[in-house]
């Protein structure tokens, strides 16, 4: 039985973020010998890139500095724990603060994942829970080598990481399973997982008890949380924020049928190659798909709110084969089911709809 931790609010990595994952790579390439050069071959980006707090990269080009990270560190024991072991909740900024003033650690892993596409993850969680035990799955399968087994272990020793620092001294998994074959030198896994955990498995998988979701978090403050996540709202906001060719593709897809308009066809618009526009959407931070899913869940927000269509009306409109389909999409994004939402509206006019 599935509980109530919503999904990741986008189902890939492909996300805009902040420069302060790769200045943190940066700065742990520089602690192993790396010149910048070789840590931002290839990515686009420079030092002074990273020198700026107010920088964003795309996912591409942090993929391309960790790549090279996977590369010139190969003679190394797992270098992607010991990057993971760096970051702290005070690395995500003012999302880490919010997930610090959060009541338990359930409301913090469903802020989380709420507001995924402010961390600086590759390996999209999914999250279940039943009465004997929470489930989190890490999907690599997106990435490919060097880079997929590299950033697969920096995202769960930061994960682990940051639930020790909300919850110091009183978190452990039950269970640990990875795909990867078991390594020559396992031990570093111990030390992350505080067990071995079990390799050759068909996913990654970190299990633990679901009492543990309920459990006060230390720091936990209801004002600043509210504030926290309001500027994460607006930082989410200003994020999909478009122009140029992103604003172009986002008008088009709103006067097209999602269900037969591709990425061929939007670029044939445009009278640019598909190619070119991928690239172009990558120097912007964005991608094809994540301008599509923007433009279904405001097209889905608007027909929803007139109520003259039902669920399965506006995710055929939307371009779903089926309505299960856009249920689990909505609730991706605004943390509720469609009908919770419409029934919302009802009972509060005006409001936005958060979980």
């Amino acid at each position: 039985m599935t509980g109530s931790i919503p999904a990741a609010a986008v189902s890939h990595h492909d996300f805009p973020r902040s420069a302060a994952s790769v200045a943190l790579m940066s700065q742990f390439a520089r602690d192993h010998g790396l010149t910048p050069e070789q840590t931002l071959d290839g990515s686009g980006l420079t030092a002074a890139h990273l020198a700026d707090p107010h920088a964003h990269v795309s996912a591409a080009q942090e993929l391309a500095v960790a790549t090279n990270l996977a590369t010139a560190l190969t003679d190394e024991d797992h270098p992607g724990l010991e990057l993971g072991r760096r970051y702290r909740t005070t690395t995500f900024g003012i999302f880490g603060f919010a997930c610090l003033a959060s009541p338990t650690l359930g409301d913090a892993l469903s802020f989380f994942l709420r507001y995924f596409d402010l961390t600086f993850a590759f390996c999209v969680p999914r999250v279940e829970v039943s009465e004997a035990e929470v489930i989190v799955r890490l999907d690599d399968t997106a990435l490919t080598p060097p880079a997929r087994q590299f950033l697969l272990d920096r995202d769960a020793a930061a994960i682990l990481t940051v639930i020790e620092d909300l919850f110091p001294g009183q978190f452990a998994p039950a269970r640990v399973e990875i795909r990867r074959p078991r390594p020559a030198s396992p031990t570093p896994f111990a030390d992350v997982f505080h067990q071995l955990p079990i390799f050759d498995r068909p996913e990654n998988i970190v299990a633990f008890d679901p009492r543990l979701l309920t459990q006060p978090l230390p720091r936990a403050d209801p004002r600043t949380l509210a504030q926290c996540e309001e500027q994460c709202r607006q930082l989410v906001t200003a994020r999909r924020h478009r122009h140029g060719i992103a604003a172009q593709i986002r008008d088009l897809l709103t006067h097209v049928d999602l269900d037969t308009a591709g990425p061929d066809e939007v670029a044939r618009a445009l009278h640019i190659s598909t190619r070119t526009m991928r690239r172009r959407l990558g120097e912007a931070g964005t991608s094809y798909q994540i301008l599509r899913d923007e433009v279904r869940e405001t097209l889905a927000e608007q027909m929803l709110r007139t109520g003259a269509l039902s669920v399965h009306d506006v995710a055929i409109r939307l371009g779903y084969a089926e309505s299960a389909s856009f249920i689990h999409a909505f609730k991706r994004w605004k943390g509720v089911t469609p009908k919770q939402f419409q029934n919302r509206r009802r009972t509060t006019p005006g409001s936005l709809i958060q979980d």
